[in-house]
């Protein structure tokens, strides 16, 4: 992770002139970007996902930035998490700066457009803060616990992002601190309208812990709460200085529901590595039906711990490579027409795979930012203590659009899609065909191997219009 104040970060966005708009002149910021995301209790029905855009000033304040305007504006918003960036908006919305009104990007520019961000590889060691509000003397768990969960023992996180990532990452040197007592009651954290005042926890939090803690020394921090926040729990980026350290941080906000299981830390710590959600193609406002990612929905067909509870599924392949953790030779990019028969792909969850575990398919008539991705997975794998419950054994489908919200959703053979992506219409098997929409796309599943499946993938000619199925 890049600390300290980077160089402009490259993206292209289009920039509408203030006549184009209606607007005021156009007018830049500089900053650095926080993305944050709130996360609701498994049954809780009525909150739904939360995300949190801020521009980070060289004099440390923060701007609320509009999300959805920065997503089209920037092309691949999430890429650009914990990054210095400038960005344009009509000046009139400048006044707004401090106020409720969250800013809206007309464009995200920097000086090099195409440069994307760079790979999450090596150590990222996560400290671990357990702080308690004023007036209640829970614990919920001990610091053993906290310590063994980012062990490198068989199902825990060390083990995990090392098994997701290949090898690439991992958490080790991470430790847990604690329990240390917050300056005020958990009122004080909530604002009027109900939601965490996250800076302020996030300030007296790690002031609490700071005569013990060496800030300096990890990339992560994982804030452990022994009572609920506001229904949510929350993982992103803050940037911050801690022990002469400045620079953009990984950060969890953690209620006891969040820490006393694996899959939802799993979540809240993939957030801070720059993971957005994941969804599936039912295309209702619930990004948490799509059960073949960790990102998505963590909590069905996931195995359980005695100890920790319902354990962390892996990750899709999109958002492996959007990590930089899918090596050139695992990955197959097809986009020129013509059928691309027999191609052995492997579950992507084999570290010592040889063959292709990812193949993406660009569209005729598409933006660079719209495409396909195409994997394999397994179920019920001896030794497997992440993917073993999945619905089943497939190749699985995502159509990636990088200015949604959830840029992956799983695809769905059958109409209408299911709430949930576990049914057999997101499950590609031997001798089935999905065809996307206006043939732009077919994938033929010839048969199952030993470790994975091999597949046909066809794409039109590029003179045909892409139009998306959802």
């Amino acid at each position: 992770m890049s600390l300290g104040r980077s160089a402009f970060l490259a993206i292209s966005g289009t920039l509408l002139c203030a006549a184009q708009l209606g607007a005021q002149p156009v007018s830049e910021m500089q900053g650095d970007l926080e993305l944050v995301w709130g996360d609701a209790a498994p049954d809780d029905a009525v909150r739904g996902p939360r995300l949190i855009g801020n521009l980070v000033m060289d004099d440390g304040q923060r701007v609320a930035v509009d999300v959805a305007s920065a997503r089209i504006a920037a092309g691949d918003l999430y890429s650009l998490q914990g990054r210095r960036i400038r960005m344009q908006a009509a000046s009139a919305a400048l006044s707004r700066v401090g106020d409720v009104a969250p800013l809206r990007a007309e464009a995200i520019v920097s000086a090099a457009p195409g440069q994307i961000a760079a790979a999450v590889t090596g150590s990222q060691p996560w400290v671990t803060i357990a702080c308690r509000f004023a007036g209640n003397a829970s614990e919920p768990k001990d610091l053993n616990y906290f310590q063994t969960m980012l062990s490198n023992n068989k199902g825990r996180l060390d083990d995990y992002w090392r098994t997701v990532s290949y090898g690439k990452v991992n958490v080790a040197g991470s430790a847990a601190y604690g329990w240390f007592s917050l300056p005020h009651p958990r009122s004080y954290y909530l604002t009027v309208s109900g939601p965490a005042d996250l800076n302020k926890l996030f300030a007296d939090c790690t002031a609490a812990a700071d005569s013990t803690v060496n800030f300096s020394t990890f990339i992560g921090i994982n804030q452990m709460f022994n009572d609920d926040l506001d229904g949510y729990a929350w993982g992103g980026n803050r940037y911050a200085t801690l022990d002469g350290k400045t620079g953009s941080w990984r950060v969890t906000w953690e209620p006891p529901w969040g820490y006393q299981h694996e899959a939802p830390l799993a979540h809240e710590m993939g957030h801070g590595f720059g993971l957005p959600h994941a969804n599936n193609s039912d295309n209702d406002s619930d990004p948490y039906d799509n059960p073949w990612d960790v990102m998505s929905d963590a909590w069905d067909n996931a195995i359980s711990d005695a100890t920790f509870g319902t354990q962390p599924k892996h990750i899709n392949a999109y958002h492996r490579d959007k990590l930089g953790w899918v090596d050139a030779a695992r990955k197959l990019t097809i986009s020129a027409a013509g059928t691309y028969a027999n191609l052995q792909l492997d579950a992507t969850e084999l570290a010592a795979s040889t063959n292709l575990q990812m193949i993406v398919v660009t569209l005729p008539g598409a933006p660079s930012s719209h495409y396909y991705v195409i994997e394999a997975r397994r179920a019920g794998v001896a030794g497997d203590v992440y993917d073993y419950d999945l619905a089943g054994s497939a190749v699985i489908v995502h159509e990636v659009d990088t200015t949604r919200q959830e840029p992956a959703w799983s695809v769905d053979a059958q109409s209408p899609p299911a709430d949930v992506a576990n049914d057999a219409g997101s499950m590609f098997k031997s001798g089935e065909t999905w065809t996307a929409s206006n043939g732009a796309l077919g994938v033929t599943v010839t048969a199952a191997s030993s470790d994975g499946f091999v597949v046909s993938v066809s794409r039109a000619e590029d003179d045909l219009i892409f139009r998306s199925s959802f």
